[in-house]
């Protein structure tokens, strides 16, 4: 697997539901998706009651006239495998495969995902119409690629049927062996909780004041990620045995509970996402709030999907008003809108962008999750903006495989989001600065990455970053501790913020010194450690003349040696005048130890002050409302300019560059129209 989307140049898709239309619109759909530069459609991710209408009973007659059509057209195709909506026939005659609520109340039929990955009989069926689809359509001519079941994990990331109990149990078994090890590491002698038999160990049940034992719950969390990998590699290992060698695997997300690094390595060629940043104009969302960025939010999350994929698809792309019947009202993109989140997708390394969807469903749950045609099917202004996108891509396709560059990155690992979904204390802080970090970035115009420390994470993965900033790492390992020396002492500039490695794997805190496997490296004591109360004022760190905000929680810091040195205290409280940033030279490197969570302004003040800020300032000057992405191949550099206002704007190119869409040079000052986009090629 390469993890890496291979296409020749940005190309188009959009998703399309054959099944929902007469056979009669199918050529003129076709047709008019070319017109407007469409090259690709995907079909089937929800129609396992039409492929099977009854246990054993497969028909393809629908999928077989379509795909007719499509060769004839020259239209590509990814096929997506239908295990997300089971037909009705299988969970009337196997309850057993119905996930079920935290209560043990079954998810019933009539809406979707409401499967379990874990029943036996629903693997079995899975992997059966998987087979049958992979064995009939593998070798097609128009077939180019498949998607494993649809978003796995969305709508409801949590398992709590029989079935899941029963897996869970084999999953404790080859992970402790024995009740001993099992019941030390999930520290059961409080409150009593020992286990003597594994038939007592359930997952998650209603308790007392919703509070499961939490090392369970981590252990919980990583049980139901192994078995979404589990049901991907299951599929996929199925469709290898069919597809045509050049043909991908990849599936869609990004949801919670499941590592997808470990899935896109095991399972995928590579992985796409579904953006939708209208999100952001919902209904119940407050406009006023500005400081949130509201759809430039969504950069946040394609930064995330980088990090498993250098470069990937988008399967499905904002394309007009989203909201189903039930919820996530939302206004229509305002004209330039789909442009503007296209382009985002791609300022970020995406090489494919499939549009949701071809046309409005006129039925169902999602009447009102618009595509790029209402229900009326004529031609809109969206269709057209459609159009212009696809010239646009034409004109930029030399950027297909350039990878981001980034000299900033802000390191995670699935331990410590999954502790941190779970424990209120880690929660808190963490909201706090990855917002934070994640704003001061976008204003100050910085690219940045995300870098997942995963058991393969290399030195050299690391030294491409200039600065790492490791927020809130309370799981730590002597493994990673080891790592992360190594970065420095090879250069790198490392930052740690409050409440950093104080836990273990299993989650549980050893009665050891602060912060454990970090005090060599970061020199660094912590005595002792308080929120900032309601009632508090904020306490502030002064570093060379600026003032860091120490927000939500502040770690009393003290150096352990004359080797590191003291760049800001406190200055209120009980603890005014105690350290809150500790410097530590490494080797050729520096560690920092903040001693409170990043907001934007204390974010921004480690960037300044770490020489990381506004990498591209010679370059290009940008107001605030603009988002600056760069791409990366050996001949040069492609900055794209994004502008989230829908007023014109000044930007300011100091270099001479070359415009992608106009194929000019240009230089000097240059206006940008609400929700305008640019592609400049620096050499």
């Amino acid at each position: 697997m390469s993890n890496k989307i291979n296409f020749d140049k940005i190309t188009m898709g959009v998703c399309y539901y054959p099944e929902h239309w007469d056979a009669s619109l199918w050529r003129d759909d076709l047709k008019r998706m070319k017109d407007a530069g469409i090259e690709i459609v995907r079909v089937a991710e929800f129609a396992w009651a039409l492929l099977e209408p009854a246990e054993g009973t497969f028909s393809f007659e629908l999928f077989d006239a379509f795909m007719d059509v499509a060769v004839e057209e020259e239209m590509k195709v990814i096929l997506g495998t239908p295990t997300a909506t089971p037909p009705s026939w299988l969970t009337e005659k196997y309850p057993e495969s119905l996930n079920a609520d935290i209560n043990g109340v079954l998810y019933r039929h009539g809406c979707r995902r409401h499967y379990n990955y874990n029943a036996p009989k629903y693997i079995e069926l899975s992997s059966i119409i998987v087979e049958k689809m992979a064995a009939h359509y593998g070798s097609h001519p128009c077939v180019i690629g498949w998607q494993l079941d649809n978003e796995l994990n969305c709508e409801i990331s949590e398992f709590y049927s029989e079935s899941d109990s029963i897996a869970f149990r084999k999953f404790l078994q080859n992970k402790y062996a024995n009740l001993d090890a099992l019941n030390k590491a999930w520290g059961t002698r409080f409150w009593s909780q020992t286990y003597t038999q594994w038939e007592q160990i359930y997952v998650p049940r209603k308790v007392v004041s919703n509070s499961n034992n939490p090392h369970l719950m981590l252990d919980y969390i990583r049980f139901i990620s192994d078995s979404a990998c589990n049901f991907a590699k299951m599929q996929s290992d199925i469709i290898k045995k069919y597809k045509k060698p050049q043909d991908f695997i990849t599936t869609n997300g990004m949801f919670p509970n499941l590592d997808n690094h470990k899935m896109t390595e095991e399972s995928l060629d590579f992985y796409t996402y579904d953006s939708y940043p209208n999100f952001a104009f919902c209904m119940d969302e407050d406009p006023n709030h500005s400081t949130d960025l509201n759809d430039r939010k969504w950069s946040r999350n394609l930064t995330e999907v980088r990090s498993i994929s250098s470069t990937f698809g988008i399967m499905e792309q904002q394309s007009g008003p989203n909201g189903w019947n039930t919820r996530m009202e939302a206004p229509a993109p305002k004209p330039g809108q789909m442009t503007l989140w296209t382009m985002q997708s791609i300022a970020h390394g995406a090489d494919f962008i499939s549009y949701f969807r071809w046309r409005t469903c006129s039925f169902g749950t999602e009447l009102y999750w618009h595509g790029i045609l209402d229900y009326s099917n004529r031609d809109n202004r969206r269709l057209a903006e459609v159009k212009s996108i696809s010239e646009k891509f034409g004109k930029i396709k030399e950027v297909a495989g350039a990878e981001g560059y980034a000299r900033l990155a802000v390191i995670k690992d699935y331990d410590n989001i999954w502790d941190a979904q779970e424990d209120k204390w880690h929660q808190r802080i963490e909201k706090v600065s990855e917002k934070g970090i994640f704003q001061a970035a976008q204003l100050t115009h910085t690219p940045m990455d995300y870098l997942y420390l995963r058991e393969n994470t290399t030195l050299s993965e690391m030294a491409k970053y200039k600065v790492l900033i490791y927020p809130h790492a309370s799981i730590m390992t002597a493994e990673r501790a080891a790592l992360l020396t190594a970065y420095v002492e090879q250069g790198g500039k490392l930052v740690f913020g409050c409440r950093t490695a104080y836990k273990d794997l299993t989650g549980q805190a050893p009665m050891e010194k602060l912060p454990v496997h970090l005090r060599a490296l970061s020199d660094t004591d912590i005595p002792e450690y308080t929120f900032v109360g309601p009632a508090d004022e904020m306490s502030m760190v002064e570093w060379n003349g600026k003032k860091l905000p120490a927000a939500v929680f502040n770690d009393i810091l003290a150096p352990l040696s004359d080797a590191s040195e003291v760049l800001g205290r406190y200055t209120t409280d009980y603890y005014a005048g105690e350290p809150g940033l500790i410097c530590n030279k490494v080797g050729a490197g520096e560690v920092y130890y903040f001693g409170g969570a990043f907001t934007r302004e204390t974010a921004t003040v480690f960037l300044e002050n770490l020489d990381v800020a506004t990498p591209f300032s010679n370059e290009i000057a940008l107001p605030k409302d603009c988002e600056l992405m760069v791409r990366k191949k050996a001949d040069g550099l492609y900055l794209f300019v994004l502008n989230y206002s829908k007023k014109e704007v000044t930007i300011e190119l100091k270099k001479a560059m070359g415009d992608l869409y106009s194929g000019q040079e240009v230089s000097g000052e240059v206006s940008l129209e609400g929700y305008g986009t640019r592609v400049y090629k620096l050499a």
